[in-house]
């Protein structure tokens, strides 16, 4: 069992409710954090290895609540591109790549994610067995989902809706499928959800056997909502109605439900969102790729709406999502300071694992699961500092990140990776990546194909 003691450490204490940095030596067992005090005896922790933590801030590790890691296969592609991109390049693309590419994408989306000081993903996309050894074998906790939908969602980006049963089907035994091989896999560090992948193509008989099988198992859930405007027009054509008020017509809102995105809620729908404890899944960086986000963000914060963070596609980089959240949510309020950077922190540490109903995650104290990422405070980026947490969401990326440690094992070490073979894991991907859009190329969508380096 290997026995570490951070040494001379600043830590973030959640004890308080909000961030406040303290120093004293952290002593991690195992899984776990075992002891913090302020000041050492000589003989105390004397079989612990010392981790020399006096230079850096020893942070929980950050949670990040939606993404899908197989899509950095897209990374520097559709974000210059117009058209539906959900249903004319993501469904298209996560189908067109072979189970071992998707595997090597989503191995280099953990180590990107490990060198952000990630310490915990969720993921929903489809084909998920395909690609879950890969991710677990990287050591990093995971939530993972297969994205459930109905409605045919290949042909939705010639803009058929059509609903299948048997189409369905196989995602339903998909994720009864993941349920009986990963969750709770490696001592409980793997888990599944329950995902719907929207509104416009879950019809109300596959919103009720995602709720029945998330209850059976006793698992959270998760849903877009509101994502993108032919998601709006077609629940709107079905149901006439908005897509909060259809998932509250067949009662799949709740506080077990992660629910991403909100871009076309109105006043109505946050203040329903509000009331039934359900989470927002803000994902500000990908979908302010084309300009801020419009989702109704005064009203959510005022709503005193539950957020936490994702980075969804194209990149695992959390401090990207952090820093744009901040901004997004002060400019609802025109240029104000409110939400602070310790509040937004909280989006993607306490927040998330409450979301995740893991007491064990998201904060730093004795008896917690040692997710710990430590940052490299004598870095110009984190220096001269007055309030390391507010240097870190305003200036924080992921080269502060010196060391990130999931259950008590490193998954980077003085800026190493120790689980990944990190060169292996970016010249698998891109392989991968340029078969993908070779076969994409080939099928000759109708679309706009990305632009490309010189050979």
């Amino acid at each position: 069992m290997s026995k570490y003691l951070f040494k001379n450490a600043r830590y973030i204490s959640h004890e308080s409710g909000m961030p406040e940095v303290r120093a004293g030596h952290i002593a991690v067992e195992g899984n776990k954090i075992v002891a913090i005090p302020e000041t050492l005896n000589g003989s105390d922790f004397e079989s612990f290895e010392v981790v020399d933590a006096s230079d850096k801030l020893v942070s929980p590790g950050l949670i990040n609540s939606h993404t899908h890691s197989v899509l950095l296969v897209l990374k520097g592609t559709v974000e210059d591109i117009e058209g539906n991109l959900v249903y004319q390049y993501m469904v298209p693309a996560s189908y067109l790549l072979e189970p071992q590419e998707r595997a090597a994408i989503a191995r280099l989306a953990c180590a990107e994610a490990i060198r952000s000081g990630t310490t915990t993903m969720v993921d929903p996309l489809r084909h998920v067995a395909d690609y879950a050894p890969a991710m677990i074998e990287s050591g990093v906790r995971l939530w993972l989902a297969e994205s459930c939908a109905d409605a045919v969602t290949t042909e939705v980006g010639a803009g058929t809706y059509r609903f299948d049963r048997e189409f369905g089907e196989t995602f339903l035994t998909r994720t009864r499928a993941l349920i009986e091989e990963f969750h709770g896999a490696e001592d409980d560090r793997v888990r599944v959800m329950i995902a719907a992948h929207g509104p416009d193509n879950c019809s109300p008989w596959m919103l009720g056997e995602l709720k029945k099988l998330a209850r059976d198992h006793g698992l959270r859930r998760t849903v877009h909502l509101s994502q993108i405007i032919s998601e709006k027009e077609q629940v709107e054509k079905l149901h006439s109605c908005t897509s909060t008020e259809y998932l509250d017509q067949n009662d799949f809102l709740g506080d077990d439900l992660i629910a991403v995105h909100w871009t076309f809620c109105n006043d109505s729908d946050v203040a329903r969102l509000a009331e039934t404890g359900t989470w927002l899944g803000h994902c500000p960086a990908s979908m302010s790729a084309k300009g801020p986000h419009p989702l109704p963000m005064r009203s959510i914060l005022d709503h005193g709406v539950k957020i936490v963070l994702g980075t969804d596609n194209m990149t695992e980089d959390m401090f990207h999502a952090m820093k744009m959240a901040m901004t997004l949510h002060r400019g609802a309020y025109g240029r104000s300071v409110t939400p602070s950077p310790q509040t937004v922190f909280n989006y993607a540490t306490v927040n998330a694992a409450k979301a995740l109903d893991h007491p064990e995650i998201g904060s730093i104290a004795v008896g917690m699961k040692a997710d710990l990422a430590l940052f490299n405070l004598m870095t110009p980026a984190m220096m001269p500092r007055l309030s390391a947490v507010s240097n870190l969401l305003h200036y924080g990326h992921p080269g502060v990140v010196t060391d990130t440690m999931v259950d008590g094992s490193f998954l980077m070490r003085d800026g190493q990776l120790t689980t990944i073979d990190e060169r292996t894991a970016i010249v698998e991907a891109q392989a991968a990546t340029d078969a993908m859009w070779e076969r994409f190329s080939a099928e000759d969508r109708g679309v706009p194909l990305p632009a490309t380096d010189p050979a």
